[in-house]
């Protein structure tokens, strides 16, 4: 049986067409009623901190806007017109349908017409991802999935060593995608791999896309999200994928991630380590100078923590609150979603964080049971930080305590190449949080006086 649930945090399968989106000169074709794609591109895109169209996106992409006349005869030949003259008129390099709920009900096959079109060399497949069919995580799972089985398809791989595909966050649900993509690429290009990022700015498009048979292993830098795609490699062209849980906010969990990769990668540990010790050396140095601050206003800094995000950001800047800065958490929400072996990679993840945080994670997508339970154990006599979306940046103000975006809907804030993750994403962190204090005022300094 179906629930209402309050302040959802994720959208319908049909968002995955900003999954596409996200491949540089890759381009959806949505079979659906009018106004999904436009609620779609809303929810994922213009909610996550107002993001823009990008390459042939926002609100007016290529769709059949699906009418009566269509559940009543069925709607594949308005399909095939669409396609025919999206690919007249429209420069991609790749071409995905996407269908929704009203195509799915009828029983039209958008993977079959989209086969007619591949099969005569067109740069094209076919997805069903109707919303009653699952979230957006799931519409994201479905796209990959149908590009590496119908587009890349059963090649030999001619490996190359050093060669590593990632497969991490959601493009636009975690509204931080762009930079965080940018900064794992970073990162691993540091240590001295060749990456395929797949998505985002720092990704060739489809080039990277045709080269993933031909890496040495896969990473899967998530809780859960990408193992079954890892599965789906290792199985397809027997790649090994290494599964590294927990997304590397600050220096003690990047470093602990590099060495893991690097290891796994066979590169030399001395390598690695050069590495590891010069961005140390620079974040402990920028941590170190911040002390005095903290120190003189230590009345007006918030100690203790909610943190409201997908698994993946929630247990990284958590982690990293905990482990190097010394705050408390009091609430870990998680609004996946996820259901059956993916709510255990979590469970497990959990596990690894240490006993500060037994008893506080939950798995929870209801944004009314959330509010509820913060409610129940904010002190409003104590500094507080919320990390989450609106919704929380809303009880913050109710509850006199600070604020800080981590996921979506961000209705009220700018996202451009923002990014938590790595050592640079760990200051930015440090620097947004400290920073949040003077915006709410009445600043009370212990030992410094206001000239003038």
């Amino acid at each position: 049986m179906s629930t209402i649930i309050e302040q959802p945090r994720y959208s319908c399968a049909l968002s995955a067409l900003q999954t596409v989106l996200a491949i540089p000169r890759a381009l959806p074709i949505v079979h659906a009623g009018p106004g999904c794609a436009s609620k779609a591109f809303g929810a994922v895109a213009g909610a996550a901190g107002y993001q823009g169209e990008g390459f042939g996106g926002g609100a007016a992409v290529t769709c059949t806007n699906t009418g009566e006349e269509d559940v009543v005869f069925g709607g594949e030949n308005k399909l095939r017109k669409t396609i025919e003259g999206a690919l007249k008129v429209l420069d991609g390099d790749l071409f995905v349908v996407v269908s929704g709920c009203t195509s799915d009900i009828v029983g039209d096959d958008s993977i079959h017409v989209a086969e007619e079109y591949r099969k005569k060399g067109y740069p094209i497949v076919g997805t069903e991802t109707a919303g009653f069919k699952g979230n957006n995580y799931y519409g994201h799972e479905i796209v990959e999935r149908a590009i590496i089985e119908e587009f890349v398809g059963d090649v030999e791989p001619q490996v190359r060593k050093g060669l590593v595909n990632v497969f991490s966050v959601v493009p636009y649900q975690d509204p931080f995608w762009r930079g965080d993509l940018q900064e794992i690429k970073g990162l691993l290009k540091g240590i001295g791999l060749e990456v395929n990022i797949l998505y985002g700015y720092e990704s060739k498009g489809v080039s990277e896309w045709k080269d993933i048979p031909n890496a040495q292993f896969n990473l899967v830098l998530s809780p859960w999200m990408g193992v079954d795609i890892g599965e789906l490699l290792k199985k397809k062209y027997e790649t090994p994928y290494l599964h590294y849980q927990v997304l590397p906010v600050g220096a003690q969990e990047t470093s602990q991630f590099l060495r893991t990769v690097g290891e796994f990668a066979g590169l030399p540990k001395e390598q690695v380590e050069t590495v590891i010790t010069k961005e140390e050396d620079v974040f402990y140095q920028y941590l170190i100078s911040i002390t005095d601050f903290i120190a003189d206003l230590r009345n007006n800094l918030p100690h203790e923590f909610y943190t409201v995000a997908d698994s993946a950001y929630a247990l990284g800047t958590s982690k990293f609150l905990v482990e190097e800065l010394g705050f408390i958490p009091r609430g870990v929400y998680i609004i996946d979603d996820a259901q059956g072996k993916n709510a255990k990679l979590i469970e497990k993840a959990v596990d690894g964080l240490g006993k500060e945080f037994q008893g506080l994670v939950r798995i929870e997508a209801d944004g009314g049971h959330i509010e509820k339970d913060i409610r129940s154990k904010i002190n409003s006599g104590k500094k507080s930080l919320l990390l989450g979306s609106t919704w929380e940046k809303n009880l913050a103000a109710e509850t006199a305590s600070e604020h800080l975006f981590l996921s979506i809907p961000i209705n009220d804030g700018v996202v451009v190449n923002r990014t938590y993750l790595g050592y640079k994403g760990g200051l930015r962190l440090l620097e947004d949080i400290y920073d949040g204090i003077f915006k709410n005022g009445n600043i009370a300094r212990t030992t410094l006086t206001t000239l003038g």
